[in-house]
């Protein structure tokens, strides 16, 4: 999954290049910035801007930045054009532009348009101004207001047409650290994640990937501690499922797995697990059975031939079967994230 974070000129630059660097180190690959809030005043905006970009240059962190004509008179600009010479090159485009305009805007930026609110007709307008919409990319809102944020099916419908026309598609979840002011109530793109702490912002990330979305970043400007290392397994899409192990056990449950690409309802099933085995020489002997409760780690004995060793994490309550060994469970807290270790994702399991 690729994760990106948010900046603000009213955080301040010493916050702002602690903030880049502690994303940079958990895998962040985008950064997205609003030049157009009203509550930011008593600020240099042009001066602040510069080293905004500058700092996101340095770090290797393109950052999509939301204006509106209004912006200009902020920056000293005269034409949008001229953010260019600011080092703007990704831009979020919402109402105040006519399809000519925008496809002009194409030829010199990357053109980020407001997903939550585009309609087809729009799309339309553009190519039929000459758009290439390889130019292109989609990015929902945030919502500071409660009760205002989308549905989730409502994104996933918007992302799978946008991503059928082949464009990139960007969502935000709240942040748990520092809230965005003036309502300081999170800037999730989704309501159902407003109020979102710790692992449940992991899930809502989570959530919006699974709903078709490419890139999802958080909306307030910075994270707690431990909220920051589920952000940098989100990056390396491989999740960490804690777990009661059962002594003995602890190498058939080592490294990296993924669950295979053509999902079962029932179980998880390490792509490398049978191969773990194999190498570390393991056959493993026949334990009673047990029952598999939702989150049930098993490795398959000798009685399941070719298919011995092979770990499977159980997604929902199974019945005994003699060719498994229950070997630990996941604990309660990381339940949840078991819906979401589907297609390929990766993970590993930590004993507790």
């Amino acid at each position: 999954m690729r994760t990106g974070i948010s900046l603000y000129l009213s955080t301040g630059a010493d916050d702002n290049a602690a903030i880049v660097s502690r994303a940079v180190s958990v895998g962040a690959s985008l950064a997205f910035t609003s030049l157009q809030i009203p509550e930011e005043e008593g600020i240099d905006h042009a001066r602040e801007v510069h080293q905004l970009l500058g700092l996101c240059h340095e770090a290797g962190l393109p950052l999509v930045a939301d204006v509106s004509p209004k912006t200009l008179a902020l920056l000293g600009c005269d034409t949008m054009h001229d953010l260019i010479g600011l080092g703007v090159d990704h831009i979020r485009l919402d109402y105040g532009f006519t399809p000519a305009q925008v496809v002009e805007l194409s030829q010199d930026f990357r053109v980020v348009f407001n997903a939550s609110t585009i309609t087809r007709d729009v799309v339309r307008s553009w190519r039929s101004a000459g758009a290439d919409l390889a130019r292109f990319d989609a990015c929902h809102n945030f919502y500071p207001k409660p009760l205002t944020g989308l549905a989730l099916p409502a994104v996933a419908r918007t992302n799978r047409w946008l991503a059928d026309l082949g464009l990139t598609t960007m969502a935000f979840v709240p942040g748990d650290g520092t809230l965005r002011g003036p309502l300081h109530e999170g800037l999730p793109t989704v309501e159902a994640h407003r109020g979102a702490t710790g692992d449940a912002i992991a899930l809502a990330a989570l959530e919006l990937a699974d709903a078709d979305t490419d890139v999802v970043l958080v909306g307030d400007p910075d994270l707690a501690g431990e909220t920051w290392n589920r952000m940098a397994q989100l990056s390396a899409d491989e999740l960490v499922l804690r777990a009661s192990v059962d002594a003995g056990w602890e190498d058939a449950v080592a490294g990296l797995h993924h669950d295979r690409p053509d999902s079962s309802e029932y179980v998880i099933r390490s792509q490398e697990s049978r191969g773990y085995a194999a190498a570390g020489g393991h056959a493993y002997e026949a334990l009673p059975p047990s029952p598999r409760p939702f989150g049930s780690i098993s490795v398959g004995n000798v009685g399941y031939a070719r298919y011995a060793g092979e770990l499977e994490i159980a997604r929902r309550d199974l019945a005994c079967e003699p060719r498994v060994n229950v070997i630990g469970q996941v604990i309660g807290e990381d339940l949840p994230f078991l819906e979401h270790v589907r297609a390929g994702r990766g993970f590993r399991i930590l004993p507790v």
